[in-house]
C-alpha cells in the first residue's frame, strides 16, 4: 500500500498566520458569513394516539318501549351503570349515549325504535339497542354495526356500554343457564334505579311455554325459565325495606311461572303475602287461561287477600274458538268464560282486563262478531284493544291478510262498544282505601289504586303520596274514580321506612355509594394525569424528531 507524503499536510493549527491572534483571523475568515434561521422540519401531525375515554364517566339517556317486564330491565340497566358511576340522564341532548331498549310485539313499537337509531346516528350519538327487537332479529339492516345486549344479558351492560362509547360493535346474546337448564336471567340481587321509588317491578320468570302464531317475543325470550321462589322473596323483602309500597309480579306469562322448575305459582304467591308489610299491596301480572284454570281456587284466595289487588290480566285475543285454534292459543272461549265468571263469584268486585287482536287472517266476520258479544257481555273496564301486525318470522306472516280497511273498521267497531259503557258509575258516593304511588299526566293529580286496582284521582297534597288514604268517590269518568280525602285523620303511613330519592340506587347503601363515588374521583384524576402525561410526552416526541 503507497505511504502518504506527510510533508504535504499541515496541521490545521498551523494555516492561521503565526503573526496574528487565531481568534481574530477566523473571525475575519466570516466576515461574509450571514447567521441563517433554523428551520424544523415539517412533520405532518397526527392525532394522539391515547385512550382518553375515562369509563364511568358520561351521561347516559335510557328509552324503554313495551312491557313492564322491559320496564324492569332498564331499571336495572340504569342501576349498574349508576353504581359504576355513569350519569343517567333525562337529557337526550347531553346525553353520550343511547341506550334504547326494544319492544317486538308490534309492529309501531318497531317502528319508533328504528327511528330513535336513525335520529341517534343523526345527532351522531353512541348507540347501544337491548331487548326483542334485536334479540329475536339480530341480522335486521337497521341494527348491523350497532353494540346489542341480550334480554339474559342485562348484567354486563357496563361492559357494552363502556366499549361502544370507544367506538366498538360488541354483541351479548346467550341464555343463562344453570345444570343445563335455561335460568329466569339476570340475577334479581342486581342494583336498579326504579323508576318510580315506591314500586317494585320483579320479573318473575322469562319466556313462555305457549306457541302463539303471531307472537314474536317468544323469538326473543325462549322457553320458560322461572326465578327460584326465595330469589324473588328476597328481591321482595329488600324492595320493602327500601320503602317501596306497592309491587309488580310480571312475566310473559305469570301462570306458566315454576312449570320448569316444579313450583306453582300460588306456591310462591303465599310466601310474598308473608312478606307484604301493612299497608302496602301487591299487582299480579298477565297470566294465560289455560295455566291459570288448574289453580282458580287458590288464585281466588290470594285476590281476595287485603294486601294483594283484586285484578288480573287475563287476555282473550278472540272469542271464536276457530280463530283461537289457529292462534294455537290452547284453551276455547269456554276456558277464558270459565276463568272470569269463577273469579267474579269468587272475589266480588274482582278487575278482570283482558285483550283482543282484530283482524287476525282467519277470522271472519261471524269470529269478530263473537268477540264483540264477549265484550258487551262482560264489560271489561280495562280492555287492550290490537290491530294484527304480522311480525316478521311468525306463521301468522306468511298466512293472507285481510284487507287493511277491513281490520281498521273492526278495530273501530270494537273500540266504539268500548267507549259506549262506563264502568265506574256505580261506585259513585263509595268510600274507599286507597294506596297513592303515582302523579296523573296532567299534574294536577296524584294517583292511587283502590283494592280493585281502580285508577282513583286525589288532591295533590305531598302529605298523600306513598300513603293509604280513605276517600269518597266523588265523580267517575271512563277510565278513573276521583276522590275527596274524608279527613287528615285518614292517611296512614305503610309499614315501611322512607322511599329512597328518585334516581337513587337500590341495594347500594349510601355509605358504599358515598366510596364508590370517592374512588371514582381518584380513579378519574389518575386518569385524567395518565392521558396528560401521554399528550405530553407525544409533543416532546415530535419536538425531539425535529432536532
Amino acid at each position: 500500500m503507497p505511504v502518504a507524503d506527510s510533508s504535504l499536510l499541515d496541521d490545521i493549527e498551523d494555516i492561521v498566520n503565526k503573526n496574528s491572534s487565531p481568534l481574530d483571523v477566523r473571525q475575519e475568515n466570516k466576515r461574509h458569513v450571514v447567521p441563517k434561521a433554523r428551520r424544523f422540519k415539517q412533520v405532518k401531525e397526527e392525532p394522539i394516539q391515547t385512550d382518553s375515554i375515562i369509563p364511568g364517566t358520561q351521561k347516559i339517556w335510557l328509552k324503554t318501549w313495551g312491557c313492564s317486564h322491559n320496564n324492569s330491565d332498564s331499571e336495572y340497566m340504569a342501576g349498574q351503570l349508576a353504581s359504576y358511576g355513569y350519569t343517567i340522564t333525562d337529557d337526550s341532548e347531553a346525553a353520550d349515549l343511547w341506550l334504547l331498549n326494544s319492544c317486538t310485539v308490534k309492529n309501531p313499537a318497531e317502528d319508533h325504535f328504528r327511528n330513535e337509531i336513525k335520529k341517534a346516528r343523526e345527532k351522531e350519538k353512541k348507540i347501544v339497542v337491548a331487548g326483542c327487537v334485536p334479540q329475536g332479529q339480530p341480522r335486521a339492516d337497521y341494527l348491523q354495526g350497532l353494540s346489542v345486549i341480550g334480554v339474559q344479558q342485562i348484567d354486563r351492560v357496563t361492559e357494552v356500554v363502556e366499549e361502544a362509547l370507544k367506538g366498538h360493535s360488541v354483541r351479548l346474546y346467550g341464555q343463562k343457564k344453570q345444570e343445563g337448564k335455561k335460568t329466569g336471567g339476570a340475577a334479581l340481587s342486581l342494583p336498579k334505579i326504579r323508576k318510580n321509588p315506591l314500586i317494585e317491578i320483579i320479573a318473575i320468570n322469562t319466556g313462555c311455554l305457549n306457541q302463539c302464531t303471531y307472537c314474536k317475543t317468544k323469538h326473543a325470550r325462549g322457553e320458560l325459565g322461572s326465578y327460584p321462589p326465595e330469589e324473588i322473596v328476597a328481591r321482595a323483602k329488600q324492595s320493602f325495606e327500601e320503602g317501596v309500597v306497592e309491587l309488580w309480579l310480571t312475566s310473559e306469562d305469570l301462570g306458566a311461572y315454576g312449570h320448569d322448575i316444579g313450583v306453582t305459582l300460588p306456591e310462591l304467591l303465599w310466601k310474598l303475602v308473608e312478606v307484604i308489610p301493612e299497608g302496602t299491596r301487591m299487582r299480579l301480572g298477565m297470566t294465560n287461561p289455560p295455566y291459570i284454570l288448574e289453580h282458580l281456587e287458590e288464585m281466588a284466595r290470594i285476590l281476595q287477600h287485603p294486601r294483594v289487588y283484586s285484578f288480573l290480566h287475563v287476555p282473550v285475543q278472540s272469542a271464536s274458538d276457530s280463530v283461537l285454534m289457529d292462534m294455537k292459543r290452547e284453551y276455547c272461549q269456554a276456558d277464558f268464560r270459565h276463568v272470569a265468571d269463577f273469579l267474579k263469584e269468587r272475589v266480588p268486585g274482582v278487575t278482570i282486563a283482558t285483550d283482543v287482536i282484530c283482524g287476525f287472517p282467519t277470522e271472519t266476520e261471524q269470529d269478530f262478531e263473537e268477540t264483540l258479544k264477549l265484550v258487551e257481555e262482560y264489560k271489561f273496564p280495562s280492555l287492550f284493544i290490537n290491530q294484527f301486525f304480522p311480525r316478521p318470522g311468525t306463521p301468522a306472516a306468511k298466512m293472507p291478510r285481510i284487507p287493511a280497511q277491513q281490520v281498521k273498521r273492526r278495530t273501530k267497531k270494537i273500540s266504539e262498544l268500548f267507549h259506549s259503557y262506563r264502568p265506574y258509575d256505580h261506585k259513585l258516593h263509595e268510600v274507599q282505601q286507597v294506596l297513592v304511588t303515582e302523579i296523573s299526566h296532567d299534574q294536577q293529580y296524584f294517583v292511587g289504586h283502590n283494592k280493585y286496582y281502580d285508577q282513583v284521582l286525589v288532591p295533590k297534597n305531598e302529605n298523600l303520596m306513598g300513603k293509604m288514604v280513605t276517600v269518597q268517590i266523588v265523580e267517575t269518568g271512563k277510565h278513573f274514580l276521583k276522590g275527596r280525602l274524608l279527613s287528615e285523620n285518614c292517611v296512614v303511613q305503610p309499614d315501611v321506612p322512607l322511599p329512597l330519592k328518585k334516581g337513587q340506587v337500590s341495594g347500594v347503601s349510601e355509605q358504599v355509594q358515598a366510596e364508590k363515588t370517592s374512588n371514582q374521583n381518584v380513579i378519574m384524576a389518575i386518569s385524567l394525569l395518565v392521558v396528560l402525561l401521554a399528550v405530553t410526552w407525544r409533543f416532546y416526541s415530535l419536538f425531539l424528531g425535529t432536532t
